[in-house]
């Protein structure tokens, strides 16, 4: 069925001419359409080696429409971050937003068992910066929002998307909530109560799918901006239909799991996962039917196709597994999800528009960063006051010539020459920076570790007269030994982007179980007083020196750990081994965390982030 939907797409969509026809509006829609851990080869019109399972027929077809990039990236590695990224314009390391579940008091995933920790960082959508949707607002255009949102520490919590200008927003789950007790029960029916009803093409109901065709209907007759969020392919990995269940159970010949919940097939081989992959194409081409067949009532005699802006990407790379299920596979790329490696961040990228030439395929590296700045200049939006953008605007490159890098350009008029990517959370505990055919990889749990280096160096591409020939995307053959200069050069400059962003950086966990470097010199606290709202802390140096200490505080400390909320402000340091900080209005708890000179962090009280995933409330001072 789905090919039904790429059927009715005619070559003529979103090519647009060179220049606006007679009487086409002053002001184009747009359609940002986000997809949730799509990864680099789920996309059938993306595969490269070993020809994946997975059927997107209407994606494809959008991909002959417009600019299909072979580099597209996410700005990070996982959701959240990526998404604020994207709505604010702003780097993940500059706005502290480098990771899911934020705002909490930094400490180990394990108390003993990890080496290093990941620094504190934000729950939330950098607090002041003017939101993609606020500034399209101002400029005439209704706004919404449909899916999923992940721009707070909890999806109920603030920043909802009114906060952002959105003026409309629904995040139905749809085919994405989960089924229960399994993922082989609780299949579509053709029942009238059925909420998730097979169609006439035998797919399920997929109500947030409506939800973003309703906006659309219901705001065509203005100039109209739609973040389409959708759910898929996100976990849990199933299907609502068995008849795209078996389909591919068939074409991969292979049985189902006698434990429902596992898939050990490796590769692209999960069918529970291929039948998801063909319905985000489904759903996401009855947006596409209904643009090419639906009269645009600004423009009589013209359908909403053809002055409509559609930007299609992925919030991160493919998630690869998680315990007892092998999801998808995104070689030849390496890692998946929650890595800045390869597979982590590239993505799926396909923008098309009037004045965008259809059927193009480009090289130049383009990130989500850009976005913001190239839909004010699509759209005749003023860049809102104050507005510092981490991306460049694509807009004549979109217009002119997509495979020209050189009209790729950062604020001084020099052409983008680099791209990078901080990702100091969970295991990983890295940086990346691609600069034209290398990247560098930065890891920072290398000290006294044989399993890693503190440097990776890859030539991923050979540009060879303009053209880039493909060397090792896969990331496997490290040249930090063979080159030195360039890697030092390479990371000398990291280090001076991540500086001026002011970037935080994992620390090492006084409390592992084994020899750790200097762990025996870390400092400790031995007494604290408060006065007022002021609070001092006496430490002693065991050996090594405090060169920085941070008060970590919450205004609605007491409840569950997943409600509360933490922020980060410095302390000073005194003379006679003393820390003076002030507790802003409103705290109700708070930590110090002190850094010593060999990047050890020490909470007091301590942080034992085990027990707060235990739904607990960590350790800390009450005001009270």
């Amino acid at each position: 069925m789905a090919g039904t939907l790429a059927a009715l797409l005619p070559l003529s969509l979103f090519a647009g001419a060179a220049s606006a026809e007679e009487g086409r509006p002053e002001k184009p829609n747009v359609l940002l359409l986000l997809t949730d851990d799509l990864g680099w080869q789920d996309v059938k019109c993306y595969d490269i080696d070993e020809p994946s399972p997975y059927e997107t027929p209407n994606i494809d077809a959008l991909a002959e429409k417009g600019v299909m990039f072979w580099q597209g990236y996410s700005p990070a590695p996982t959701c959240a971050p990526s998404r604020g990224a994207i709505m604010s314009g702003t780097h993940p390391a500059r706005s502290q937003y480098t990771h899911v579940v934020g705002g909490m008091p930094p400490g180990a995933l394990h108390k003993t068992g990890h080496r290093m920790m990941p620094p504190w960082y934000s729950g939330r959508y950098p607090a002041g910066s003017v939101a993609l949707p606020e500034a399209l607002k101002s400029n005439g255009y209704t706004t919404g929002h449909s899916g999923k949102w992940h721009l707070a520490k909890k999806h109920s919590s603030f920043p909802q998307p009114g906060d952002m200008g959105f003026d409309w927003s629904r995040s139905t789950p749809g085919t994405t909530a989960r089924m229960k007790p399994h993922r082989l029960t609780g299949f579509a029916t053709d029942k009238p109560n059925d909420p998730f009803r097979l169609d006439e093409n035998g797919f399920a109901t997929h109500q947030l799918s409506i939800d973003a065709l309703t906006f659309v209907k219901e705001h065509k007759d203005k100039p109209f901006f739609l973040f389409y969020a959708t759910k898929l392919v996100h976990t849990p990995i199933h299907t609502r239909s068995e008849r795209l269940l078996k389909k591919y159970c068939k074409k991969l010949g292979v049985e189902l799991p006698e434990k429902p919940q596992e898939w050990k097939g490796e590769g692209q081989t999960n069918p529970f996962y291929c039948a998801m992959v063909e319905e985000l194409d489904y759903y996401v081409g009855q947006m596409f039917d209904y643009l090419e067949t639906t009269e645009d009532p600004r423009w009589p005699g013209h359908m909403l196709s053809e002055n409509t802006y559609i930007i299609f990407t992925s919030d991160n790379g493919g998630m690869e597994r998680m315990p007892g299920d092998n999801i998808t596979d995104n070689y030849p790329l390496d890692r998946g999800k929650i890595s800045a490696m390869e597979g982590g961040t590239r993505v799926p990228l396909i923008i098309t528009g009037p004045g965008i030439d259809a059927g193009v395929e480009s090289d130049v590296v383009i990130n989500g960063l850009d976005f913001y700045p190239t839909i004010l200049t699509l759209t005749g939006t003023p860049v809102p006051a104050g507005k510092k953008f981490d991306g460049c605007d694509i807009s004549k490159l979109l217009k002119e010539d997509p495979t020209d890098s050189g009209l790729v350009k950062v604020d001084d008029g020099s052409v983008r020459d680099s791209m990078l990517w901080h990702f100091p959370n969970s295991i990983a505990l890295e940086s990346t920076i691609r600069i034209g055919d290398y990247k560098l990889v930065r890891n920072y749990d290398h000290v006294d570790n044989a399993y890693v280096t503190e440097l990776e160096l890859y030539r991923l591409y050979q540009t060879k007269n303009g053209k880039q020939v493909r060397v090792d995307i896969e990331e496997a053959n490290n040249l930090a030994g063979a080159m030195p200069k360039k890697a030092k050069s390479m990371n000398a400059k990291l280090s001076g982007r991540l500086t001026e962003m002011k970037a935080s950086y994992p620390y090492y966990n006084p409390h592992f179980k084994d020899a750790l470097a200097n762990k025996e010199t870390v400092p400790s606290i031995q007494s604290f007083a408060k006065n007022g709202d002021v609070v001092e802390f006496f430490y002693q140096e065991n050996g090594a020196k405090v060169v920085r200490a941070q008060l970590i505080y919450t205004l609605n400390g007491g409840g569950k750990v997943f409600d509360e909320e933490w922020f980060r402000k410095p302390a000073s340091l005194m003379p006679s081994s003393k820390i003076s900080a002030t507790l802003p209005k409103g705290t109700t708890h708070y930590v110090i965390n002190l850094i010593d000179e060999n990047n050890f962090l020490v909470s007091y009280p301590d942080v034992d982030k085990a027990t707060r995933n235990k739904n607990a409330s960590p350790t800390a001072l009450s005001v009270k």
